[in-house]
């Protein structure tokens, strides 16, 4: 490889949520931005988390000289431990994102002692041919960070996940200096979050939900519940603040909650007023007009604290008539049926629920919109732009966005999906080849909840004529079948008879794959539909049967 140019190449986080990891290299020289996870999608049962796949970082290894964490959330974190077991190499990051490492670090076995060294906003680090500064930025986490990474050819500026808040709780505001003196001294390529991209305007600052706070603590006459993001310290440092102040006594539900309640205060980033914590054990003893209690479970994941609390299946907090609960959290798409259940099931118990948009809102996003992400594209006014963190459609909607403001002087926007890499040299930049990418399951046996009526119906169907599962290996990024699809079946025909048969079927997979368009390919539940659909055609007309048919598709 010539030592005069630059590979960007993406790893995770791009057209997808989660996972986020980017590697950059010059030469010889390699070193990863973030290494983050991503919860599995309701297909892949059973499974906990989803990682990146690093081989591209393990077939290179030699040359890979440091992991650099933007800051602590799960989608820029969950895949350290993974990536560390198979490279060893040091880790930089603020104290409280460390923290949250190291906390992650213990649940893991790895077989030598990792390298975390703690870096601060303005430090500068020099690895091999880069020179990084670290920018403070904010988010709905604390202590955050954007990378300055000069490279012989050119500052690459990374944000990180970030939104510009103009009265951030700990009064450490956005650097907004710093990225203009970037932007006056040549900026050669510009990364910037996209998830709030089609959202207009700007964000709201944090200290915006404090009103609504306010409202939930003056009118709840039982016990006030408050479900948040464990890593939302700001938010947190609200909630101890008028529980205080309308003297009510908190105490914390969730090993998260008291994780991230913990280290935050350990590391002084969080003030817990004197004599405010309650021992969760105390609860249901205390007047319930005396009781605020933070708890984790925003999602409605089947095992948090707040859904054992919404069934009444928590040893220290049963919800009662006149109890208020605040949902401060975004629903994460694909969580909506989740979070409405819990809904739900916390309405029936009597309860006040606060959740959704309103005015004033009860959360905010940490993200960037529209108006703040100009803002960055005007200070920076790079040459070559990519936007990360996002799904295609935000990412190709954010390039728009950076091509329509013509005085910032970009020469180029690519719009690049994990495994597609952006190659610089003095010539310019393009896309340059391929490197292997993917998802890899964490699974330990979880099992999802399951809808009783599916249930019966799906055992009336397989006790009458059994079910086939044809399987398909998929590339991910082609869209195409690897192999031949397998059919596996139980209950549907015997096995000395089925041979034939079997191998007929799995033709009629294999042509449907053929016969569709590429972008069809790509879309799993409409594969899933079409194959369901061509194969129960064949084997009814086969064998005037209709056994369950579950396609299932593997990306590979």
């Amino acid at each position: 490889m010539s030592d005069s140019k630059l590979q960007v190449v993406p790893l995770g986080g791009l057209g997808e949520f989660g996972m986020n990891c980017l590697a950059l290299r010059y030469g010889d020289d390699i070193i990863v931005i973030d290494a983050g996870m991503m919860f599995p999608d309701a297909e892949l049962l059973g499974v906990d988390i989803v990682v990146p796949d690093f081989t591209y970082l393990e077939d290179n290894k030699e040359h890979v000289r440091a992991l650099i964490l933007t800051h602590g959330h799960e989608d820029h974190i969950g895949g350290v431990p993974f990536l560390l077991s198979l490279l060893q190499i040091p880790v930089y990051a603020t104290a409280f994102t460390l923290a949250l490492v190291e906390r992650r670090l213990e649940e893991h076995d790895l077989d030598h002692e990792p390298d975390l060294r703690e870096i601060k906003a303005n430090d500068r680090l020099e690895i091999g041919p880069f020179l990084i500064e670290f920018i403070h930025v904010t988010h709905s986490v604390v202590s955050c960070v954007a990378l300055a990474i000069a490279t012989p050819l050119g500052v690459v500026l990374h944000t990180g996940d970030f939104k510009v808040d103009p009265t951030p709780l700990d009064n450490q505001p956005f650097d907004l200096h710093r990225f203009a003196d970037y932007g006056k001294q040549g900026v050669l390529l510009l990364l910037s979050d996209s998830t709030n991209v089609d959202r207009p305007g700007y964000t709201e600052s944090e200290r915006a939900v404090r009103p609504r706070f306010e409202e939930c603590f003056h009118r709840a006459e039982g016990r006030l519940v408050i479900s948040c993001f464990s890593s939302s310290i700001p938010r947190l440092q609200q909630i101890f603040d008028l529980a205080a102040e309308y003297g009510r006594k908190v105490a914390l539900l969730g090993r998260s909650m008291l994780t991230a309640t913990e280290l935050a205060h350990s590391l002084h980033l969080l003030e817990i007023p004197d004599s405010i914590l309650l021992r969760p054990q105390d609860i249901m003893q205390t007047p319930a007009n005396k009781v605020c209690v933070i708890i984790s479970g925003t999602q409605g994941e089947p095992m948090s604290a707040l859904s054992r609390v919404a069934v009444d299946n928590h040893k220290h907090l049963s919800i009662r008539e006149k109890d208020v609960v605040v949902l401060s959290a975004r629903m994460i798409p694909g969580n909506e049926k989740a979070i409405y259940r819990l809904i739900n099931h916390l309405a029936r118990r009597g309860a006040d629920v606060v959740y959704g948009g309103m005015n004033p809102p009860v959360h905010v996003s940490g993200h960037g919109s529209v108006e703040e992400l100009k803002l960055i594209l005007s200070l920076v006014r790079p040459k070559y732009f990519v936007p990360i963190h996002g799904e295609y459609r935000q990412l190709f909607r954010h390039a728009a966005l950076a091509q329509s403001l013509s005085y910032t002087g970009i020469r180029e926007c690519f719009v690049l999906e994990s495994g597609e890499t952006l190659e610089i040299d003095r010539f310019g930049a393009r896309k340059g080849e391929r490197v292997t990418v993917g998802r890899v399951c964490i699974d330990s046996g979880s099992v999802d909840e399951v809808v009783e009526d599916i249930v019966i119906r799906d055992r009336r169907h397989l006790s009458e004529d059994g079910f086939v599962l044809p399987i398909i290996a998929i590339n991910k990024h082609t869209g195409k079948s690897e192999t031949l699809p397998e059919i596996v079946s139980r209950g549907f025909v015997s096995l000395e008879d089925s041979a034939e048969l079997m191998q007929e079927a799995r033709q009629v997979v294999a042509r449907t794959l053929e016969n569709s368009s590429p972008e069809e390919r790509t879309d799993w539940g409409v594969m899933q539909e079409k194959i369901r659909a061509d194969l129960k055609r064949f084997l009814s007309k086969q064998t005037s049967r209709r056994p369950l048919i579950m396609p299932v598709i593997l990306e590979v």
